[in-house]
């Protein structure tokens, strides 16, 4: 149970309790020289501080104090090979917000970013948002050292709100989710402006790219902010829309799990029809311990705050028949109520510039019949923009990696076929190859899995 509750801290849409503690780098000593500093502002941030580092990665940065390893905890395997060595400047801030769920930097403020800025510039940029509910480092450990690695510089928001209860943020249902995009729009606007006053030139490409919730609002920007990316990679993002989103299929999994564990062939039948793999039954009892039942309660509390009365985000683990109960919720019921909420923050499948889209067979949180399946098919009915869009389907993959260590015989982590997908986009983009058509990336019976992945 202590192992359970540990995950409950780290999973994907929750921000770690230890994050609380914050990080502190101002109180850290570096030895490398600042070069082209001098004057250096981040457009519209309220709150800047620049340390020049040898080492950018997070082996350099958790030595140095410049990352919270609670952001990124739980998010890759074991055994993950990251580049180090990475010299260049990091700026830390926020951009002026009224929300202070962010505890980072002991700044105790929300619209905190990261940027970092490599010496060994390639002149391109790479842009996320922090995936569930965690801060701005969250992507530290599984994008950013090996983006670095390759040149790009890198910004991350923590999206506007953090935590269990983000969606205290905001004046009505959906405000909270709808800031998310606002946040990277002002990221990277003001980004840009600092790569030229640092480098003395734009950038010459720039890429959306994140996991989960960041897989969304790259889905996002590149359906609504075409004049600021020239491609994305969508890792799993979550879908929001009028007629798919988790609101649906949650409550059948919360309804029916409690009759599947006592043998109920039926229930183990409704969940699976509700969308849920077959074949990843062995995921489902951690996934309802840790993710189910939370991730609808807080969503929907976000979106339809009003379907549990003066209770706030529901009655954690209740049966189905319990007043108020989140297992009893009934979207299509509610549908007219909670539509608008959903209006302001549904993808379209509208994409205007090239994305590739990974998901896992066997992801349990946002399964892939319910999630990137409906998403690839509202891109396809808005005719040529399917030329934009590549579609892989990793074998055995599921939303976070960190399950592979449990389960190694089972599962593959999807960092390796992301991190081969980010190469894809760039040669896309740039002129030099299309990518592969849609595919089925198999699971490979032999070799590195943890570091390597062919999308052929």
């Amino acid at each position: 149970m202590k192992f359970i509750r540990l995950m409950i801290i780290i999973c994907l849409f929750s921000t770690p309790f230890l994050l609380q503690q914050g990080v502190n780098a101002s109180n850290q000593s570096v030895s490398k020289e600042c070069e082209n500093v001098d004057g250096l502002s981040v457009p519209s941030a309220e709150k800047q501080k620049i340390a020049c580092l040898d080492d950018l990665s997070t082996e350099g940065l958790v030595l140095t104090g410049h990352t919270n390893p609670n952001d990124w905890a739980g998010l890759h395997a074991a055994g993950t090979a990251n580049p180090i060595g990475i010299p260049g400047i990091q700026i830390d801030g926020y951009f002026p917000d009224t929300s202070t769920t962010n505890k980072n930097n002991n700044w105790n403020h929300d619209s905190q970013f990261v940027i970092r800025l490599p010496d060994n510039w390639n002149g391109k940029l790479i842009i996320t948002g922090a995936p569930g509910n965690r801060a701005q480092y969250a992507n530290d450990f599984i994008i950013s050292d090996w983006v670095l690695s390759k040149g790009y510089a890198f910004a991350s928001t923590d999206k506007g709100n953090t935590g269990l209860q983000f969606y205290k943020d905001g004046d009505e249902p959906g405000d909270a989710i709808a800031e998310w995009h606002e946040r990277v729009r002002e990221l990277t606007v003001a980004v840009k402006k600092t790569i030229k006053q640092y480098y003395g030139t734009p950038a010459k490409y720039i890429y959306m790219t994140g996991i989960s919730n960041g897989g969304y609002l790259t889905r996002y920007a590149i359906e609504n902010s075409p004049d600021l990316f020239d491609g994305g990679v969508d890792w799993e993002g979550t879908l929001f829309s009028e007629d798919h989103n988790l609101l649906q299929y949650l409550p059948t999994a919360l309804t029916y799990f409690p009759e599947y564990k006592l043998g109920s062939e039926e229930a183990h039948k409704e969940i699976i029809q509700a969308g849920f793999e077959p074949g990843s039954e062995f995921l489902w009892d951690y996934h309802y311990s840790v993710y189910w039942d939370l991730t609808q309660r807080i969503y929907r509390e976000e979106l339809d705050p009003t379907y549990d009365g003066e209770l706030e985000a529901g009655i954690p683990f209740c049966q189905q028949g319990t007043p108020n109960c989140d297992a009893d919720y009934n979207y299509e019921e509610r549908k007219e109520i909670v539509q608008e909420a959903i209006a302001k923050v549904a993808l379209t499948g509208k994409i205007k510039k090239p994305m590739i889209t990974l998901h896992g067979t066997l992801d349990t949180l946002l399964p892939i019949k319910t999630d990137s399946d409906v998403y690839t098919k509202m891109i396809k009915e808005n005719g040529e923009r399917n030329k934009k869009h590549r579609y892989y389907t990793i074998e055995d993959g599921t939303h976070t990696d960190s399950l592979y260590d449990q389960h190694p015989d089972k599962l593959r982590p999807i960092l390796p076929c992301y991190r081969e997908s980010i190469e894809l986009m760039e040669q896309w983009v740039e002129g030099k190859e299309k990518p592969p058509e849609n595919q089925f990336v198999e699971h490979p019976e032999s070799g590195d899995v943890v570091n390597s992945c062919t999308v052929q």
